[in-house]
Formats: structure tokens, sequence, C-alpha cells
């Protein structure tokens, strides 16, 4: 039988105790609380249903996303790292003075809507400016995980994961923006102006090998073989290894860049590095400020660094390499995410529409 005893500051305290599980108990202010508490605590142990709650109960939601970032996030990549130290900023925000216990289902999906909508950032009219579904397609998936941890590793006695109730936003369509001739000049242009080479190094070696921004800036010097004309890529958004060929012109690109010299001989081994912080070590070269401002100016504000990776690819196939050759230099593992860099220009298949042949009625006759 469970044990109900008022405590000194007028509350009630409920005691289980039942063999083969561990004292329980818990304080509240109503007596008849603490009974309906005690009896149901009794039959889920009876009925071997039972979860210690009180754990997620106490723990708050800031407390246990910054363990997270302290025990899970470091094991990730750098890149991942950093994005999740951002999305964990504005999670806390909202949900910091939360228990786990006490975040439901009905609570994300209502962060989710307001997110969606672009709620809590206003225009200059005043109006909600609405966010990417993947974004906060991304801020649901660290919450998702943060839960299973708490769960499996944890063993805070969380009863479910609430994330995993409720619709995830559709990631949409994939981008589909190409450069023009025009906008690529205008593009380079200006960032061949830009006081820092190592900008116009980085743009136009992705645009000649498709690799992502984040394998471009952690390369180290010894990643690049100038004289077999590749480069190995360790650290991949797949986590696979692979080897990028390179064309003469990126070659020539990657030998300037080597041979930089500004380059420090011992603080650092990066090929493209940014100046020391506050614990004299070199990272990689952030051109995030300038990246923006260049576009900007060159009248292309919707134009992602990612899209030149996007342009590269579609080049490779527009090139006549096939999905296996262009696969192997994007690192793309299925042909389907393939296809969503594949964007060909109709107007550069019209000369190969016009080389098909005559059409059957007008083939010459025996």
């Amino acid at each position: 039988m469970p044990t109900i005893v008022k405590t000194d500051s007028g509350t009630w305290k409920a005691v289980v105790r039942k063999t083969g599980f561990p004292t329980t108990t818990k304080t509240f202010r109503l007596k008849r609380d603490a009974e309906d508490w005690a009896r149901t605590t009794e039959d889920e142990m009876v009925r071997g249903m039972y979860v210690k709650r009180g754990p997620a109960e106490k723990m708050l939601f800031a407390a246990a996303i910054d363990r997270y970032l302290a025990e899970v996030t470091p094991s990730k990549r750098p890149f991942t790292q950093a994005g999740e130290k951002h999305r964990a900023a504005t999670l806390k925000k909202y949900f910091g003075k939360y228990s786990l216990a006490g975040i439901t289902a009905e609570l994300v999906a209502k962060y989710r809507d307001e997110r969606l909508a672009g709620l809590d950032r206003l225009d200059a009219d005043g109006n909600p400016k609405p966010r990417a579904a993947n974004s906060v397609r991304l801020e649901l998936a660290l919450i998702g995980h943060l839960f299973t941890v708490a769960i499996k590793e944890w063993g805070l006695g969380l009863i479910y994961n609430p994330v995993l109730n409720i619709r995830r936003p559709s990631p949409g369509a994939g981008r589909n923006r190409r450069l023009s001739a025009k906008e690529e000049a205008t593009l380079f242009a200006l960032i061949d102006q830009y006081s820092n080479p190592m900008l116009r190094w980085i743009a136009r070696i992705a645009i000649e090998t498709g690799m992502r921004s984040s394998e471009i800036g952690t390369l180290k010097l010894d990643q690049v073989d100038l004289k077999k004309r590749v480069v190995l890529l360790k650290q991949t958004k797949n986590t696979t290894q692979r080897t990028v060929p390179l064309s003469k012109k990126a070659t020539e690109l990657f030998t300037e860049a080597v041979a930089n010299p500004t380059r420090p001989k011992k603080e650092t081994n990066l090929v493209f590095f940014g100046e020391p912080g506050k614990d004299e070590k070199r990272r990689p070269y952030n051109f995030n400020k300038a990246w923006r401002e260049i576009k900007a100016k060159a009248g292309m504000p919707d134009l992602h660094f990612h899209d030149l990776r996007h342009e590269a690819v579609s080049r490779f196939v527009e090139a006549g390499l096939s999905d296996q050759e262009v696969s192997a230099i994007s690192g793309h593992k299925s042909m389907q995410m393939l296809k969503r860099y594949t964007h060909l220009r109709a107007e550069d298949l019209v000369a190969k529409l016009d080389g098909l042949g005559k059409p059957r009625n007008q083939a010459t006759e025996p």
C-alpha cells in the first residue's frame, strides 16, 4: 500500500514501495493528487508498465540541450557542429524553461508552425517573414535526436519522443538556380577584384570541381596532389572519402593557392586559412560576409554559394559525362539525388534534338 504523509510545509508526500522496484516518492499540494499519483504508479508497477519519470520532469530542456552539445555534438563533423550550436540557441529560447517531460507533440507542432510562418521575425512593414521548410526540418531533427539520446542513453524515463508524432515540413523541390554567361562574368569580375585572393580561388574551384564549401574550406595541403591532378576529400557530407579529379583550370587554381606567398610556414596546413583566433589557432577561411556583399553588388541576392556546385554538376552532365562518372566526382550516392542537381538548359538540348535525324515520313524510300 502507498504511504501518504503530510510534510512540515503543509504539502503531501506520496511514497510507493514495491518489491522489485525502487522506492518512489513525489510531493503534491493536495492530498487527493498524492493519492491518485500513488495509486496510478503502483498499478503501473503491477502491470509492468512503470517508467520512472522523475529525472525527465526535473531536467529542463535548456540543461538537456547543453548536455547534448557537450556530449553528442563533438562527435560530429565541424560543419555540423556549427549548425547544431546555432540551432540549439533558437530551440533553447523557445523550449528552455520546459522540462523534457513537459514537451508534448502539440507543443512541438506549435513551434513548427510558428517557425514556418516566421512569426518571430518581421519585415520592414511588420509582416512575418516565412522560413524555408528545410531550416525547420533541421531544428526538429535536433530536438528528435536529443529525445532519442535521452531515452536510450540517459535513462530519463521519457514515455515517448514527441517529434515522432508530428508531421515534418515537406523538403520541397530542389533548387534550380543556374548561372547565365552574363551573370557569371559579372560575379567573377567582382570576386577577382576582392582584396583576398583566397575567395577567388575558392569560388572558381567550386564551379570547376563541384566540391561543397565545407569540403573546400577544410582542405589540407597533403590532400592536394598536383602531379596526379586529384584532391582526396576526407571529410564529406556522406562521411565517405572520395577522390576528385582536377581540370586544367582547377589544377592552376590549386597551384596558385598552395603557393600563396602569405601562407604561414608552421601555424597551419590548411589550403585556405583564416586569421589566428584568440587561441592563436588558424581555422578555415570564412568568406561568408564577403560573398554576401559581392553577390548583392552583382544584383544576385538569391544566389547561394552552393549553387556553384549545382552549376558544376550540371555542366558535367552537359559535357557528356555518364551518371556514374558524375556521381564519382560529386559524391552523390543515389541517382535520385544527382538528378536534383542536373537541370539541363533547354536551349542546350535544341541542337541535340535537331541531330536526331529526319522524321520517319521523310525517310528515303527503297
